[in-house]
């Protein structure tokens, strides 16, 4: 790795340089809570399981704005795939290449160099600055945000607006940014029959055959029709077996799971009183159990999404779009204490796929960007 020149640039290879693979996060955090501590942040490492995670706050007055994200990464995949080994931070042709580059270590460089700009010029600004950094959120995401929040609670600590770093951009650098994501629930379903022998169907009960009707009658179901922020929520089966592998059997059990992204249209009571009722009215003995990933949250128009917009537009030139698409992220934990919660970051094209990269100007730009938004509530806050 040949050091960049560019501050940004130059922690975003020091990062992407720590193979920090879920959840083991390789020492990226003390690296930056090394960089938040000289800025006069006081930083409190939160180990949970075997996830590390660190809060990092700075200032005494004023709301309280955080920048969140995660230090780890999803694995690299094959080796000889990549065009540049993906934890070497290699910049070729203008471009950042390596795993964690848009997902997030770009973003988490450019929000410390941005406020130690800011803070250079403001050192004691109108409003309390805040980090939230765990290695927890590409993986089972159990230990990580979620537990850091609760600690929250319990030191009495309440967040009023939070940027979250995640690759938000679609065709151009601030494109698009996430006023809110949909929930998730998965169902893991069991219908129960009775295994045979196919030459004898009078003896068994197949559960794939009752089970037909009922998944052709729940895939069908309209769920809501969507509203202005969010599309309509959608089901998809995403596992189904059944059967021992020979073909003169009949099977005693047939295992479905399906998942069903999810709006503020819908609830988690809805979905389930649903999915019960149509299993009553094709009268199948089943087990059925529920996990569910996040709840949908949204962030309306207030003064945080018009700061988050001003900052956009004036490092750019052109006004952000606001968004809901796209999966889960640690934002649906830090949504239900009350905070605004903004998700905006570089391009999300490459993510998790062999060669992720970033150009280098775009994590230029989006330091900027976030520095601009310091701005912002300054003069909201001040």
């Amino acid at each position: 790795m040949t050091p960049h020149s560019d501050p940004t640039i130059r922690l975003a290879q020091d990062l992407v340089a720590r193979a920090s693979v879920t959840p083991d996060d390789a020492g990226c955090q003390p690296l930056l809570m090394a960089r938040l501590t000289a800025l006069g942040f006081g930083c409190t490492p939160l180990r949970f399981g075997v996830v590390d995670n660190f809060w990092a706050e700075r200032g005494q007055r004023g709301p309280l704005f955080c920048f969140a994200g995660h230090t780890d990464v999803v694995p690299a995949g094959s080796l000889s795939a990549w065009s540049v080994p993906p934890f070497a931070a290699t910049v070729v042709d203008g471009v950042l290449i390596g795993r964690g580059t848009a997902d997030m270590k770009g973003s988490i460089a450019a929000m410390v160099t941005a406020c130690e700009r800011f803070l250079a010029r403001v050192p004691e600004p109108a409003f309390r600055l805040a980090f939230l950094i765990t290695s927890d959120e590409e993986g089972v995401a159990v230990d990580g945000t979620v537990k850091v929040i609760d600690w929250l609670g319990a030191q009495g600590k309440t967040i009023d607006w939070c940027l979250v770093g995640e690759p938000s951009s679609r065709a151009q650098l601030g494109d698009e940014y996430k006023i809110g994501r949909r929930g998730s629930i998965t169902a893991n379903l069991v219908i129960h029959g009775k295994q045979g022998h196919v030459a004898y169907p009078h003896l068994a009960d197949n559960p794939v055959h009752r089970a037909a009707p009922f998944l052709a009658e729940l895939t069908a179901i309209e769920w809501d029709r969507g509203n202005a922020h969010f599309p309509p929520s959608t089901l998809q089966i995403a596992n189904i077996q059944a059967g021992t592998g020979a073909n003169n059997v009949i099977p005693g059990e047939l295992t479905v799971q399906f998942n069903l992204r999810f709006n503020t249209e819908t609830t988690v009571a809805d979905i389930q009183q649903r999915v019960a009722d149509l299993l009553a009215k094709h009268q199948l003995r089943h087990t059925l159990s529920w996990s569910i990933s996040g709840q949908p949250f949204l962030t309306r128009q207030g003064a945080f999404v018009t700061a988050i917009e001003t900052a956009v537009a004036k490092i750019t030139g052109t006004r952000p779009l606001p968004s809901t698409a796209g999966g889960t992220s640690d934002g649906r934990f830090i949504a239900p204490t009350g905070a605004e919660v903004i998700e905006l970051g570089p391009l999300n094209a490459t993510i998790h796929q062999i060669d992720e990269q970033v150009p280098v100007a775009h994590l230029q730009a989006l330091s900027q960007i976030y520095e601009a938004l310091l701005d912002e509530l300054q003069a909201r806050a001040a």
